[in-house]
């Protein structure tokens, strides 16, 4: 009987990206395996099962401490490893040999510093994870965005946070950070849960957010962001197929008894935009209100002149200050949160086409059609086609 190859899953899948890349792993087992598991579910402290007991064939593994690292190495084992720093990739290293799966965190940082300069803000600002090279190469890539387009990026520098110490001692000092950074601002945090310590403190400072501090995340952890006051925006990572790609390898340095080095990336797709972001910076009353009203409207059931009502000052002001803050009107305005909507239902819907149509505000399928084809240079089925992760019936 063929042997069922035992793996182990040293992945922190407390958090939604390490779920995400599990579910990969998972689904390719399912459609490749059977493989059996060794899950230590928790957070970025893994270990591996003592070897007496386990005849592992194979690691997914985060090398986050020296300690696992000398585990991993003493396995012995086909390894695919996450988001190694600069050090461990060195030839010289002793883990430089296992394959790596690594967010494109570059991409994920120009998605974020792009998303916060179309909404105008004068101030950036960054707040990332000591020690940690994903954290590193975002901040890196954020504030060279930034620079490119004319602004510089504040960075938070980490004051006393430790191991045992964390958030409750390193809080105060985000805290004093925020209040004296210029205003309004916008904020990248490395990930969803710094993301929520940013929102936190905001918070406690009597800040509005989004008018006086923007806040974006990546990881686009469903569960935080949705929990989160006011919901966080974030980038979405393809981890799903990320995951199963590297499953792919490692089921073939299984096969093959040896390992390879090479580098699987994951892919960073889009800002999925919640109320942490969803403005743009004006200081004019009467527009800022009027942006609040076409976002809660979210296209439906709005016209420009619902919108001149709730302002008080006549349509033709209302479109001078528009065009003087935006670039456009408050008709184009009302027509790009329809289209938003309708992007977002089409992502995170199974709805079909006409009634993603109707619950955007679109007068028709055909008239959405027309749109998406006109704006976008795409139908909606294809995008909708071209954004979805990894299904669980792909070969």
């Amino acid at each position: 009987m063929k042997k069922t190859p035992q793996v182990g899953l040293l992945i922190e899948t407390a958090r939604g990206y390490g779920r995400e890349v599990s579910l990969g792993i998972a689904r390719y087992a399912r459609l490749h395996g059977p493989w059996s598991f060794h899950l230590t579910p928790g957070d970025f402290e893994q270990s591996l099962p003592a070897m007496q007991h386990w005849n592992g064939d194979g690691l997914f593994a985060r090398l986050a401490t020296p300690e696992l690292t000398e585990q991993v190495l003493s396995a012995n084992l086909p390894t695919i490893a996450l988001d190694m720093s600069e050090e461990q990739l060195l030839e010289d290293s002793l883990v430089s040999r296992f394959a790596e799966l690594r967010v494109d965190s570059e991409k994920a940082a120009w998605l974020a510093a792009a998303h916060l300069l179309k909404r105008c803000y004068p101030e950036y600002g960054f707040v990332g994870a000591p020690g940690q090279v994903w954290s590193e190469r975002r901040r890196e890539a954020f504030c060279q965005a930034i620079r490119k387009a004319g602004h510089t990026a504040h960075v938070y520098e980490f004051q006393d946070i430790t191991g045992d110490g964390g958030w409750e001692h390193e809080q105060p000092h985000l805290l004093e950070w925020i209040v004296n950074a210029p205003k309004p601002i916008g904020i990248m945090a490395c990930n969803d849960e710094h993301g929520l310590h940013v929102l936190d403190a905001c918070r406690e400072a009597g800040l509005n957010v989004p008018q006086d501090v923007a806040v974006v995340g990546v990881d686009n952890d469903e569960l935080l962001c949705e929990l989160s006051n006011p919901t966080l925006s974030s980038v979405a990572l393809n981890a799903v197929e990320g995951g199963f790609q590297a499953a792919a390898r490692l089921d073939k340095m299984m096969r093959e008894g040896n390992c390879d080095n090479r580098c699987i990336m994951v892919d960073a797709l889009r800002v999925v935009t919640r109320l942490s972001t969803d403005t743009f910076a004006v200081n004019d009353r009467s527009v800022a209100e009027a942006l609040a009203y076409i976002k809660q409207s979210q296209g439906r059931d709005i016209s420009a002149d619902l919108v001149v009502e709730r302002t008080q000052i006549s349509r033709r002001e209302l479109d001078a200050r528009f065009r003087e803050l935006l670039g456009h009107s408050v008709a184009t305005e009302i027509q790009r949160e329809r289209l938003k909507h309708a992007k977002r239902l089409l992502v995170e819907t199974d709805y079909s086409i006409p009634e993603v149509a109707a619950a955007a505000g679109y007068s028709s399928a055909s008239y959405m059609i027309q749109v998406f084809r006109r704006e976008l240079d795409i139908t909606p089925a294809k995008y909708r086609s071209s954004l979805r992760v990894l299904s669980a019936t792909r070969r």
